[in-house]
């Protein structure tokens, strides 16, 4: 695939495209399965409303055809589409809200952890508290998805652990 010959690296270091690749990759396989979808639609509709024309004797007339795609593709996506996205976004959006795996959740644990840290540690626990937000990226909340790679990708003064 052409997108994935893109994604490549410059010099050792992963290039832009291949960043965008990498974060974006479900975005960008589900546009080529949709445009090759959509264009297989279309194409085999054509063959299907050329013989549906030859057999009533007329011949095949673009408006028509234009017109009788355009329904089908849109009633396509109103019964498929639509309906999909509200079960994946409308369900992950609100499941996700007040769910066992939702920021507040995450933050209400990670004070447990914290209180815990420093009750045995004594002196040495904020120390370590710093050591671990800084070696998982969680001054301020949750860890952006790609912030270790993009770290990782910035030289080679990161080696190991923390630092």
């Amino acid at each position: 695939m052409l997108l994935v010959a893109t994604a490549g690296t410059r010099g050792g270091k992963p290039s832009k495209g291949g960043i965008m690749f990498k974060k974006y990759a479900y975005a960008w396989i589900t546009v080529a399965f949709f445009l090759f979808s959509l264009v297989g639609h279309w194409m085999f509709g054509w063959f299907a409303f050329v013989g549906e024309q030859q057999s009533h004797g007329q011949a095949p007339d673009i408006n028509a055809y234009l017109m009788e795609m355009s329904r089908d593709t849109f009633e396509n996506w109103q019964s498929e589409f639509l309906q999909l996205l509200w079960q994946v976004v409308g369900l992950a959006y609100f499941l996700y809200i007040g769910s066992p795996s939702s920021k507040e959740n995450d933050d209400r644990t990670e004070a447990k952890l914290d209180a815990l840290i420093r009750l045995n540690a004594g002196e040495k626990g904020e120390a370590i508290i710093a050591e671990i937000d800084k070696h998982f990226m969680r001054t301020g909340g949750h860890a952006g998805p790609y912030e270790h790679e993009l770290e990782m990708s910035r030289g080679p003064h990161r080696t190991g652990g923390a630092t």
